[in-house]
């Protein structure tokens, strides 16, 4: 099992609590526009009772070893809700997951995302023992490109209209990195090897 909080340069990756509901909901409306183009389940009247079933879901995926979701936070600033990034087992016994993120709309274009998607990189080799590790990125999606592009993922090909947002079917690019290809990456964000009390 992954530890529940890690820590960046700049950032606390942590386990989701209950108390979170309220600043999920002030991030997902503060980034509605930009969420709703890219991901499938932002909706106008996203609400606490749906930021609470999302955190019921994740404590579960945790409690069952199959999938975890962090809160990102700034280490200087932890209660306000950056985004979350998630990783997950597509398949346990041929040692594949992935790993899905968004960061909120104010806070993109600091590499958020990428230094919080390097620190569950190691994660997911390391702790998860993985051997390769996907991003699903749609189409168009240009910062989620940068990121893979930034963390050495190669890019695999299109998954055509695989996944339906706002009643529309959307490509995706499917970018993947292997163990051995993370193993001599350098780094680009130093992240310590212990997680914090």
């Amino acid at each position: 099992m992954l530890p529940e909080r890690l820590t960046t340069r700049r950032l606390l990756l942590r386990k989701f609590q209950r108390r979170d509901a309220s600043a999920i909901v002030e991030a997902v409306r503060a980034s509605l526009p930009e969420l709703q183009r890219w991901l499938p389940w932002p909706h106008p009247g996203y609400g606490r009772e749906d930021a609470l079933a999302f955190i019921r879901e994740s404590h579960q995926a945790w409690r069952e070893g199959r999938a975890y979701d962090f809160a990102i936070r700034h280490l200087d600033r932890p209660e306000r809700h950056l985004g979350n990034i998630s990783i997950w087992y597509t398949s346990k016994t041929q040692r594949v997951g992935e790993i899905g993120y968004w960061v909120r709309s104010d806070a993109t274009s600091g590499g958020i995302a990428t230094e919080a998607a390097e620190a569950l990189l190691d994660q997911g080799f390391g702790v998860m023992r993985l051997h390769k590790i996907t991003l699903r990125i749609a189409v168009g999606n240009r910062a989620s490109e940068r990121v893979a592009e930034k963390l050495g993922f190669v890019k695999e090909g299109i998954l055509r209209q695989e996944l339906q947002i706002n009643g529309r079917w959307v490509d995706h690019t499917l970018y993947s990195l292997l163990e051995h290809e993370h193993a001599l990456r350098p780094r680009s964000f130093p992240v310590p090897d212990r997680p914090i009390d």
